[in-house]
This record gives structure tokens, C-alpha cells and sequence, in this order.
């Protein structure tokens, strides 16, 4: 079974929550970027976004535009209860983005039994009606095994 959810935009689904911090990353959502907190002082990059950088402890942050490229890091497949606007079963996946943060947020378009841990994902923005988007991850390419 094929979890085909497209790139078509759709609609009930809850708008995440925004706060000052993370206002920007939903800002470039909507305009299609992925962006990624990045501290002024020494420049490492963090997700979520946050108030402080952990290994400075600056306050100051700017981001960068991430390719959108990433790993399969890890990932657990929602079958029950259903949640408004996802249509199941739902993977959840923690994806190692090039840029070395992690972020959290569905895969789609490949069967749950088929997704492997290691598979490279790219990143693509499901707009909905409302008129926001979220990053979404396909699956593009499975590594050699050995």
C-alpha cells in the first residue's frame, strides 16, 4: 500500500503553534524555504529553533537556507487514533538534514513496510487551502547494502 498524499494542496490540518522563535522558520515554510536557526556568535546550527544557542549560550541568531536534502535518522508509522487531516497511516520520521540538524516531520509517498532507516529524503512544502505550507519528505534514493 502506497501512501499517496501528492503535492496538491489540501486542507484541515491544524496550523502548528508559532512563537517568536520559530516565526521565521514557518515564514519561509510559506514561502517554500527550509530554514535553520543559526547562532550569530559562533555559528551552529540548531533545530527547533530557540532563544539560546546550547553551545554558546548567545542570544543573537540569524538562519541559512537548507538544501532540503537529509537521511531517514528514524521513524515510527501512526496508525490509530486518526488525527484531523492526516490520512493514515502517518510516518513520522526524524530526518538528519544535510546541514547536520535533525528535524521532525512526515514522509510520504513510500510505503511504511518499504522505508528503511538510511533512506536519503528531499523536502517539498504542502500548501494548504488556508494558505500556509508545511515541509513534508520524500523518500529519493536507498543506499547500497553490502
Amino acid at each position: 500500500m502506497t501512501t499517496d498524499w501528492g503535492h496538491a494542496p489540501t486542507r484541515g490540518r491544524l496550523r502548528p503553534g508559532q512563537s517568536p522563535d520559530t516565526a521565521f522558520f514557518w515564514k519561509g515554510c510559506d514561502e517554500h524555504r527550509l530554514l535553520i536557526q543559526r547562532c550569530a556568535g559562533c555559528g551552529v546550527l540548531r533545530h527547533p529553533p530557540g532563544p539560546a544557542c546550547p553551545a554558546c549560550h548567545g542570544f543573537d541568531a540569524d538562519h541559512v537556507v537548507a538544501t532540503g536534502h537529509g537521511t531517514v535518522h528514524s521513524y515510527a508509522v501512526h496508525h490509530y487514533p486518526p488525527v484531523q487531516g492526516f490520512p493514515g497511516p502517518a510516518v513520522i520520521g526524524l530526518v538528519e538534514l544535510d546541514e547536520g540538524v535533525r528535524i521532525v516531520s512526515n514522509i510520504v509517498g513510500r510505503d511504511p513496510a518499504d522505508l528503511r532507516v538510511g533512506d536519503r529524503v528531499e523536502v517539498f512544502f504542502l500548501d494548504q487551502e488556508e494558505g500556509w505550507s508545511l515541509p513534508q519528505f520524500t523518500v529519493v534514493d536507498r543506499p547500497d547494502v553490502g
